[in-house]
């Protein structure tokens, strides 16, 4: 079962009052006051902004990409009197949405990452495979479809794309199966993606099910959230007033490591390089507030088993500016700047499908590639595709601190996300 991060459901005329994971720590850490300005920016079925408006007298600004989402927390508006605003906007754009409501500083911050339960629970949506649709997977209403990417996306592409952002072990045998089915059809449903899965990857008792880190993958790349909640991290960093407060609630390893590696860049001076003249010290813009992870306690997993991959993380905000190098990755987690290796895999793709996907989506396959090929060839000797390294230079420069070699793959990503996020 895919993670989620709520554990309400969708109810006639509005949203049910539901209970949202790790909420009661999330108004605790946010330290809820009379007066304040706080953003809930994955507003999703309500639960953390019901919760933060019951806490005190304050104001809350809600942001969702998902306009079903705003559109169903009307009623929520109406019963806060004024206290509530509701945007359909990406959370990247927190900063903006808050001045455009009138508040140049906010109080607080919360990030409740991942698919909600509706939009799992919402066949044509295309989030789940526990359920027949349309293969969609948009957060939003514009960009390319999942279906897009599987019909466009060449074998090596969608490798890439299922060990990166799923870290699926079974990656090319995934997507060798993809491109052969979609030679026969075009792969629409949730459902023919899933079969395809489970023809290749077989279900093991009490394990997840065989297409889970497939559909995760998926869903990551089409909306963009690595990148996004990079740059909604460094928005809450420009927007919070001093002594503000930043709550991060995540289900997804990827998005944990983002977010605890931010706040550990964020929270000491900036260190000077060896190999330049060293600036003047940057001082610590947040304050870490969670040594460690909160996670779900036994009773809240028992009554929402969706909660169990949580992991909050809290921090506040500084008096020092914002100078410390932010610099904001442009269109995705695999900043699509580099030089694409991608293209031309086994089983081809591409070709006059590619016209479905746009052009940061185009690159930032081409930069995934690239990412996973050097991972392969640094961690097995080959490309992942049974092609030795060549003699010549790699594509990707000089290691960075965290290689694979000492701490696999995923810390490999985390830190490319980061060399775009804070600069060198």
């Amino acid at each position: 079962m895919m993670a989620s991060r709520d554990s309400g459901r969708a109810v006639a005329g509005g949203l049910a009052r539901h209970i949202p994971v790790l909420g009661r720590s999330t108004v605790e850490f946010l330290a809820v006051r009379a007066g304040g300005v706080y953003v809930d920016a994955t507003f999703g079925a309500g639960g953390h902004t019901r919760d933060i408006l019951a806490a005190a007298n304050c104001n809350v600004i809600g942001i969702d990409r998902d306009q079903s989402a705003i559109a169903r927390g009307a009623d929520l508006v109406r019963e806060a009197g004024g206290r509530l605003v509701l945007v359909e906007d990406k959370f990247s754009n927190l900063e903006a949405v808050a001045r455009s409501c009138g508040y140049d500083a906010i109080d607080g911050v919360v990030f409740d990452l991942g698919v909600s339960s509706m939009q799992l629970d919402e066949a044509a949506r295309g989030f789940s495979f526990r359920h027949d649709g349309p293969l969609d997977m948009r957060m939003g209403r514009d960009g390319p479809t999942a279906a897009d990417v599987v019909a466009a996306a060449s074998e090596r592409e969608l490798a890439a794309i299922f060990a990166t952002l799923g870290e699926e072990r079974h990656a090319r045998s995934i997507a060798r199966a993809i491109v052969a089915a979609r030679g026969q059809v075009p792969i629409h449903t949730t459902r023919a993606l899933a079969d395809i899965i489970t023809g290749i990857v077989h279900a093991r008792p009490g394990a997840i099910h065989p297409a889970t880190r497939t559909f995760q993958a998926l869903r990551i790349f089409v909306n963009g959230e690595l990148a996004e909640l990079a740059a909604g991290l460094a928005a809450a960093e420009r927007a919070l007033k001093p002594g503000g407060r930043l709550v991060v609630v995540a289900f997804h390893s990827l998005e944990d490591r983002i977010a605890k590696s931010f706040l550990i860049e964020r929270s000491r001076p900036s260190a000077p390089s060896r190999h330049r003249p060293a600036p003047a010290q940057t001082a610590a813009t947040f304050r870490i507030l969670t040594n460690r992870p909160v996670m779900p306690d036994e009773a809240e997993i028992g009554a929402n088993p969706r909660a169990r991959s949580a992991k909050l993380r809290a921090a506040e905000r500084t008096d020092a500016n914002k100078a410390k190098g932010v610099q904001l990755i442009a269109s995705s987690v695999l900043n699509a700047g580099g030089a694409g290796a991608a293209g031309g895999g086994r089983g081809g793709g591409g070709g006059a499908a590619a016209a479905a996907l746009s052009a940061d989506q185009t690159a930032l396959i081409e930069r995934g590639a690239t990412v996973y090929k050097e991972l392969c060839f640094t961690c097995h000797g080959d490309d992942g595709m049974g092609t030795p390294r060549p003699e010549s230079n790699s594509t990707m420069g000089p290691p960075l601190a965290g290689s694979p070699r000492v701490n696999g793959h995923r810390d490999y990503v985390i830190n490319v996300v980061l060399r775009g996020l804070t600069g060198p």
